[in-house]
């Protein structure tokens, strides 16, 4: 969403093109989504290679929550404007919005590569960077970012993210100087008053920190971590009954919260509330049951993984295949499984298998040219009648064309 305001903040070197564009930001400027939408996907059925176009229809997208198909239309941006830094950036929010921060980096860093000034993309790769536990090189973003913004109101998100840095560097004090700027610029934000009571907390200012966390829960009760927060406040304060409500309503948006579940047991349990404690006790060893399970069947992937690489390594490609085939059904969303998979069912001669994955792991990374490059070799040894999809490769991977 951040991203699509930031497209209209900068909309008047766009609006002198096309007239169909034209009318497409003034149509998502006056909150006209969907005709936007609908404008955009018409113009780009006629003119598929419109990178303006695309980046605008993927932006409006990515605001209504449509991902997979705001990926698309970005990815298509990307490669009809590659020395775009707004179409990088974009396309990089879009993977981080999917959790998908490996192939979110390499976009905001070429974004900044592209553009050292612009300060979203500044931003954008600090966030990145801080997620990956990379601090000082994140700090330098979104410094620069802060700089290049000034007293602008977009300057509340590096303000924010660095105070974040600070956090997790142990700095309680510059961190709650950071939010204080931040909250400043924008004081409904729920989030900077959430982190500000922790900041409080951390310097030993119970009282702050509580004031913090209520405004915070108060400006938005569908905040898990706000209310998770001030839950385990009024605990610490001994107030179990006060607690309960806070940590009740964190588990209704959250329901995985190992913290707040546990928190909420001993809630419950100074509440005298006996049975909901012993209730949300086995909800919480449930969930840690299943994210061990999951762990271990992380792991045992890996080995398995290992163990037909080493086969494979030898010729013994039969060998290697079931290990392949066990670790892609123990952690089926692994790429890399999937296309060692693929690989040796293409080499022992599965060819309509061996095709069928290997065309999935290119839809998942339809701009990955080596799988791009492994399809083509695969496809022109492949027996006639293997490949039964249509055409002879993914449509996405057709457009690199």
């Amino acid at each position: 969403m951040r991203r699509f305001w930031a497209f209209l903040a900068v909309a008047g070197t766009l609006l002198a093109q096309r007239a169909p564009l034209e009318t497409a930001w003034d149509l998502a400027a006056k909150g006209q989504t969907a005709k936007a939408v609908a404008l955009l996907e018409e113009l780009t059925g006629k003119e598929p290679r419109n990178g303006e176009a695309r980046l605008l229809l993927g932006s409006l997208l990515a605001s209504m929550g449509k991902a997979p198909e705001s990926l698309k239309q970005l990815q298509a941006a990307v490669r009809l404007l590659p020395n775009s830094a707004e179409a990088h950036d974009a396309l990089g929010e879009a993977y981080h919005a999917a959790l998908d921060i490996d192939h979110a980096r390499p976009e905001f860093e070429l974004a900044v590569k592209l553009s050292p000034n612009l300060a979203q993309a500044q931003s954008n790769l600090g966030m990145a960077l801080g997620e990956l536990g990379e601090l000082p090189a994140a700090a330098q973003h979104l410094d620069r970012a802060i700089k290049l913004l000034g007293s602008n109101p977009d300057a509340v998100v590096p303000h924010f993210l660095r105070a974040k840095v600070y956090t997790q560097e142990g700095l309680a004090e510059k961190a709650a100087a950071e939010l204080a700027l931040a909250l400043k610029l924008r004081p409904d934000l729920a989030a900077a008053w959430s982190d500000l009571g922790q900041a409080r907390k951390a310097q030993q200012d119970d009282v702050g920190a509580f004031a913090a966390f209520e405004h915070a829960a108060t400006l938005d009760p569908r905040d898990a971590s706000a209310q998770a927060r001030l839950g385990a406040e009024y605990l610490h304060r001994g107030q179990p009954h006060e607690a309960v409500q806070h940590l009740q309503q964190a588990i209704s948006v959250d329901a995985t919260d190992q913290t707040a579940l546990f928190n909420l047991q001993r809630a419950l349990h100074q509440d005298s509330r006996e049975a909901e404690a012993r209730a949300v006790s086995k909800q919480l060893a449930e969930i840690i049951a299943r994210k061990d399970e999951q762990m271990q069947n992380h792991l045992t992937a890996n080995r398995l993984n290992n163990e037909g690489v080493k086969l494979q390594q030898t010729g013994d490609l039969k060998g290697a295949l079931p290990k392949y085939s066990a670790a892609h059904e123990l952690n089926p969303e692994s790429g890399l499984f999937r296309f060692n998979m693929a690989v040796a069912l293409l080499r022992v001669g599965r060819w309509k298998e061996g095709l069928a994955e290997l065309h999935t792991c290119m839809d998942l990374e339809p701009d990955n040219t080596k799988l791009k490059a492994v399809w083509d070799d695969a496809i022109r040894q492949a027996p006639p009648g293997s490949w039964t999809g249509d055409g002879t490769a993914p449509s996405r991977v057709q457009a690199h064309q």
